[in-house]
């Protein structure tokens, strides 16, 4: 699909078109993610993509050799970054809520922990915001958990790892044994890898959780069920396609323009399966599931004057009254 070619290579119609469908459709989302509460890594992530795809065709009619290595390495590998920090923290999450219903049916028999998160969350008014954070998504602003520090920790780590083949690309620009290219497969074939876990990880966690959600007696619970395994499903096809996109295929340095030959219609293809299916697709998937919250504005209105009352079960209140508040405020 790719040879080497003199440095007056520009892409073909078809490519531009891709381009900018990719950069229309991340901009459509990231304005719809701004608009809701907690959608700040979905709302970076396809900015930051909206950003990437107008800048790459900048560069390429104008001839910017500066983004064919360190500059368009960033910008690529950036918001795929906050991508992964997203549904990593989403996973987080998630493990948080088995683990504490694993805690919770060892102190009691009954159906614990999970029936009345359930319960407290789907049968209080829609007007609340807890109830419209739903049972998938227990995200909070103030409250930050081990797991949650971890995610933090893990997404620090990977930047500046990023960073670092960023100075060794742009030291292989120069005459020197580095070869900025290889360096740039590197880390695209390490960050595919970690992909591939992330998404065998939601789906083995999603199924524990629908398992645990299936005992819960509610009439929404099957809804919230389907938004689980739904999720859990989009995020292994999605993840796995983009992944051997990235391992068996060059389309994640596209950026390196100047180097190669493109083939149009095949390098369309793979750039909406790698960028669209891969990581579009997810977000939208996430907006959709949460489509409920408010408006920013509504939410912080209603944070400042609502009050919400979560047990509704006396005993569970006798046998673990803060920990249920805890996960029910989720």
């Amino acid at each position: 699909m790719f040879e080497k070619k003199d440095k007056s290579c520009i892409f073909s119609g078809e490519l531009v078109g891709v381009n900018v469908g990719l950069a229309c459709f991340d901009g459509i989302i990231a304005i719809l993610a701004f608009t809701q509460v907690f959608h700040l890594l979905i709302g970076s992530t396809n900015t930051g993509y909206f950003i990437y795809f107008v800048l790459t065709l900048i560069a390429v009619w104008r001839r910017w050799l500066c983004w064919s290595y360190s500059c368009g390495f960033v910008a690529m590998a950036f918001p795929g970054i906050l991508f992964f920090a997203t549904f990593l923290l989403l996973l987080s999450f998630w493990v948080d809520l088995c683990h504490q219903a694993d805690d919770e049916e060892e102190e009691d028999d009954e159906q614990g922990f999970l029936e009345a998160l359930l319960q407290n969350s789907l049968n209080r008014p829609r007007s609340s915001i807890a109830d419209n954070r739903g049972i998938c998504y227990p995200l909070r602003l103030i409250h930050v958990g081990n797991r949650q520090k971890i995610v933090i920790l893990v997404t620090v780590l990977v930047f500046l790892f990023m960073m670092t083949f960023a100075v060794l690309i742009w030291i292989g620009m120069e005459d020197n044994p580095i070869d900025s290219s290889t360096v740039a497969r590197v880390y695209v074939d390490l960050f595919a890898a970690a992909i591939l876990f992330l998404g065998g990880a939601l789906a083995c966690y999603g199924l524990l959780l629908c398992r645990k959600m299936r005992n819960v007696r509610s009439e929404r619970a099957s809804s919230e069920i389907w938004k689980v395994a739904g999720l859990a499903i989009v995020s292994v096809i999605c993840f796995t396609s983009s992944a051997f996109v990235a391992l068996f295929t060059d389309i994640p340095v596209l950026y390196n323009w100047h180097e190669l030959q493109i083939d149009g219609v095949c390098t369309s293809l793979l750039l909406i399966l790698y960028y669209f299916i891969g990581s579009s697709v997810p977000s939208a998937f996430v907006l959709w599931v949460m489509r409920e919250l408010p408006p920013m504005s509504t939410a912080n209105i209603q944070g400042e004057s609502t009050t919400v009352t979560f047990i509704t079960d006396s005993s569970a209140e006798i046998h673990h009254p803060r920990s249920w508040t805890t996960a029910a405020s989720s």
